[in-house]
């Protein structure tokens, strides 16, 4: 992999890639957090679907005390509208970018490219994914919220505003509680988006149900 990109954990299927998901973890956590995940969404070998799992920056956090963890921004404060760190999600959104545009050169188009991402991964997924300048296959946000729900529709690319976007969030979420998500949601249908909701009887995690949700949704957007 190139220097300049963030680096990353891969899944590659047993055959010449087709397809692509990005998928972005959570505040402290690493790409190797959903790697084990790939056997479980038991997706067709056919689809020959590649796995990317990049690991964030290391940065300070200010509500962990200035602790240093990986994270895509830093978050100020708990409150939603002050949650996420414009300035950082941007960032991150241009290094993700990147990662895209990698796999796009090397020969899978974008609309073979699901970009996905978990609590403060899904703020960059739903910030990054609408404004992108091709059409991608889907986006996923699970148990996550919106950074700068307002700007949506002024920053947009309409070239993904029929772009499947796949919503999943745990009922007793105490860490992005689920109005959070749901007010996204709610952004995203006032703004045109085909977005989907699920939920489930779980925290801030993922769940066996949720796990075949991903995949059906996987398999339809990349058949």
């Amino acid at each position: 992999m190139s220097d300049n990109l963030l680096p990353y954990v891969e899944v590659n299927p047993t055959q010449t890639a087709k397809a692509c998901v990005i998928w972005l973890h959570g505040l402290g956590d690493s790409g190797n957090g959903f790697a084990p995940i790939v056997p479980e969404l038991k997706l067709p070998d056919e689809l020959a679907i590649r796995f990317i799992f990049p690991h964030a920056p290391v940065r300070p956090i200010t509500i962990n005390n200035g602790y240093q963890m990986r994270a895509w921004y830093d978050i100020k404060s708990m409150q939603l509208d002050k949650r996420a760190d414009a300035a950082g999600v941007y960032e991150s959104a241009n290094l993700v970018q990147a990662l895209i545009e990698q796999e796009i050169a090397n020969g899978i188009p974008a609309d073979k490219i699901v970009l996905a991402g978990f609590s403060q991964g899904g703020v960059i997924a739903l910030h990054l994914g609408p404004r992108f300048g091709q059409k991608l296959a889907g986006i996923m946000a699970l148990s996550t919220y919106m950074s700068e729900p307002e700007s949506l529709a002024k920053q947009a690319n309409p070239v993904n505003q029929s772009t499947s976007v796949l919503m999943c969030h745990g009922r007793s979420d105490d860490v992005v509680p689920m109005d959070y998500g749901q007010q996204a949601y709610q952004q995203l249908q006032q703004c045109g988006y085909q977005v989907e909701w699920h939920d489930y009887p779980m925290q801030h995690n993922v769940c066996v149900e949720e796990l075949a949700t991903i995949s059906n949704w996987l398999q339809a957007r990349l058949a």
